[in-house]
């Protein structure tokens, strides 16, 4: 577990399906699709993401350019856990007036 600590994500391209990113030096048969890559990092909310990159796109090798429009895509996710790492906990209205935050929430 990584608790609070700082994580550092790197992502492989690579890890994708050569149907979803064929343009990589080391293609991987069988590999995620975009979808499952998303949902995946979709999962890491809450996780304390200080920095993160992307590797091995190569575009020569993908002459309709959807690697890196995966690639892109990854990044854009990575940008949204950085946006949601640093805003916290987030308020909530409440119906008793009571001010309360997300964390209260979904603790009950």
């Amino acid at each position: 577990m990584v608790g609070t600590h700082p994580v550092y994500l790197s992502i492989d391209i690579d890890v994708l399906d050569p149907a979803h990113a064929p343009g990589t030096g080391t293609p991987e048969i069988a590999g995620m699709t975009t979808r499952e890559l998303v949902n995946v990092l979709r999962g890491l909310a809450g996780v304390n993401i200080v920095a993160g990159d992307i590797v091995e796109v190569a575009p020569a090798y993908d002459h309709a350019e959807i690697t890196a429009l995966a690639a892109a895509t990854v990044a854009c996710e990575l940008v949204n856990l950085f946006a949601r790492r640093s805003q916290g906990p987030r308020p909530v209205a409440s119906f008793s007036g009571k001010s309360k935050t997300s964390a209260d929430t979904l603790a009950g």
